[in-house]
C-alpha cells in the first residue's frame, strides 16, 4: 500500500485500520460460525448423536451462513459495511445466548442455524474493505481480510480447551466476551465506507445476469467448500479412524485451516502479477491430485495428514485468487458479487460433510465422498479450460 494517493477512498490510516479490524473481526465471527466441529465429538456425546446427526450438525450453521452473505453483501454496499457489520455482531449473541441452554438435538439445530449469520462476515468485510484500495492492491488487500477464515483455526485450538479446563458453557461465554469486545472495538475505530445512495436493490442483483459471477462461485464453491468442509470433518477423521483425542483432532484441524488461511493474500499477491485463470488451472489440477491422495490414504496416518495439509495450501491459494477477480466482475457492486460467490463457496461447504455422513452410514467408508471432491475438481478444471483458458472470456486483462 504506496500512498495516501493510493487509497481508493479516505486516508491510509482509514484504509488500514478498516483492513484490520475487519480482519479480527472476521476471525472472531468464523470462530462462532465453526463453534462445533472442535466440540462434535462432546456434543454427540451430550446428545447422543449418530454420524448423519453430526455431520448434520456441522453442515447446518454452513446453511444460512452461506445463503445469508448474498442480501447482506448488498445491504453492506447499499448502507455501508460497519453498520452491517456492528448488527451482524449483535445478533450473533443471540444463538451463543441459547446454546448452553438447549437440552433437545432440535433446539441445537435451530440455534446453529442461527449461529451460521456469522458466516456472512465474510461478505461484509470483503465489502467494507476493499473500497480502501485501488485495483491493483486488491487482490493482496482481499487476501487479507480474508484470513478472517483464521477463525475456524482459532476455534479448533481453543474451544476443546475451554471445555475441558471449563466445561461447555463457557465456550459459548468466552465467544460472546470475544464478540461484544470486538463490537465495540469496531466501532470506536472505523470509519463508515463510501456508499452510493443511488443503488437499488435491482442493480445490484443484476450482478446475477454476469456469467462471471456463477464462474467464480462455481471455482469458489470448491476452493472455499473445501476449506470448510475439510476443516469441520477433519476432528471427525482423526477421532473415527486413527483414535486421536478430540483436543488433538481439534489440533490438526486447526493446522489445515491456518495452512488454508495463511496461503490465502499468498494467491491474491499471484494473481496481482500473473493472470489468475492460469494460476486457478494449476490450482484444480493440484486439488484432484491431492483429493486421489487422501482418498488412497485413508489407513496411513502419516500420508493422510501430509494429504490433508497439501490439499489446503492449494484450496487456499484457489481462494486467493478467486477473489482478486471479485471486484472486477460488477464496479460500485463487490458486495453483491461477494454475496453470490460467498454464498455457493459456502454451500460448498455445507453439502460434503452431509453426503460424506450419509455414504459412511451406508457403506462403512469415507472413500467415495473424497472421490466426489475429485469429481468436482476435474469438473471446474474443464469449465475453466474451456470458457476461459481456451475461450475469449476474461475477467483481469
Amino acid at each position: 500500500m504506496s500512498s495516501v494517493k493510493d487509497v481508493a477512498h479516505g486516508s491510509r490510516r482509514n484504509a488500514y485500520t478498516a483492513l484490520i479490524l475487519s480482519t479480527l473481526a472476521m476471525i472472531v465471527c468464523f470462530m462462532s460460525w465453526s463453534n462445533f466441529a472442535p466440540l462434535a465429538s462432546q456434543v454427540a456425546e451430550m446428545f447422543h448423536l449418530d454420524v448423519s446427526q453430526r455431520t448434520l450438525l456441522l453442515a447446518t450453521p454452513v446453511l444460512l451462513g452461506s445463503i445469508m452473505r448474498i442480501p447482506v453483501g448488498i445491504l453492506s454496499d447499499r448502507y455501508g459495511g460497519k453498520k452491517v457489520y456492528l448488527i451482524l455482531m449483535a445478533f450473533i449473541l443471540i444463538p451463543l445466548i441459547m446454546i448452553p441452554h438447549v437440552h433437545s438435538f432440535g433446539m441445537l439445530l435451530f440455534a446453529a442455524l442461527l449461529v451460521g449469520m456469522s458466516g456472512t462476515s465474510f461478505a461484509v468485510g470483503v465489502s467494507y474493505a476493499s473500497v480502501w484500495f485501488p485495483p491493483e492492491q486488491q487482490g493482496l488487500a482481499l487476501g487479507i481480510v480474508s484470513m478472517g477464515n483464521m477463525g475456524n483455526a482459532v476455534a479448533a485450538m481453543t474451544l476443546p480447551y475451554i471445555s475441558k479446563a471449563a466445561g461447555f458453557d463457557s465456550v459459548y461465554y468466552f465467544l460472546i466476551l470475544l464478540t461484544v469486545i470486538f463490537g465495540v472495538l469496531f466501532a470506536i475505530f472505523c470509519k463508515e465506507m463510501p456508499v452510493d445512495k443511488s443503488k437499488t436493490i435491482s442493480g445490484a442483483l443484476s450482478v446475477a445476469k454476469d456469467s462471471g459471477t456463477w464462474y467464480l462461485s462455481l471455482f469458489y464453491f470448491l476452493t472455499f467448500g473445501l476449506f470448510v468442509a475439510f476443516t469441520n470433518l477433519t476432528p471427525t477423521f482423526l477421532t473415527g479412524m486413527f483414535h486421536y483425542t478430540p483436543v488433538t483432532a481439534g489440533l490438526y484441524s486447526a493446522l489445515f485451516a491456518f495452512v488454508c488461511t495463511l496461503v490465502r493474500p499468498v494467491g491474491g499477491y499471484m494473481a496481482d502479477k500473473k493472470r489468475p485463470m492460469t494460476l486457478l488451472q494449476w490450482v484444480f489440477i493440484a486439488i484432484i491430485i491431492f483429493a486421489i491422495w487422501i482418498m488412497l490414504s485413508f489407513h496411513n496416518q502419516f500420508m493422510f495428514i501430509a494429504g490433508i495439509v497439501l490439499v489446503g495450501l492449494s484450496a487456499g491459494i484457489g481462494n486467493g485468487v478467486v477473489f482478486k477477480m471479485v471486484p472486477y466482475v460488477s464496479k460500485g457492486n463487490t458486495g453483491a458479487v461477494t454475496g453470490f460467490v460467498g454464498a455457493v463457496g459456502g454451500l460448498g461447504g455445507f453439502f460434503p460433510p452431509l453426503i460424506i455422513g450419509y455414504i459412511y452410514q451406508w457403506t462403512g467408508s469415507y472413500e467415495l465422498g473424497i472421490a466426489l471432491l475429485a469429481l468436482t475438481g476435474i469438473i471446474c478444471w474443464f469449465a475453466l479450460w474451456k470458457h476461459y483458458i481456451h475461450g475469449d472470456v476474461h475477467i483481469v486483462k
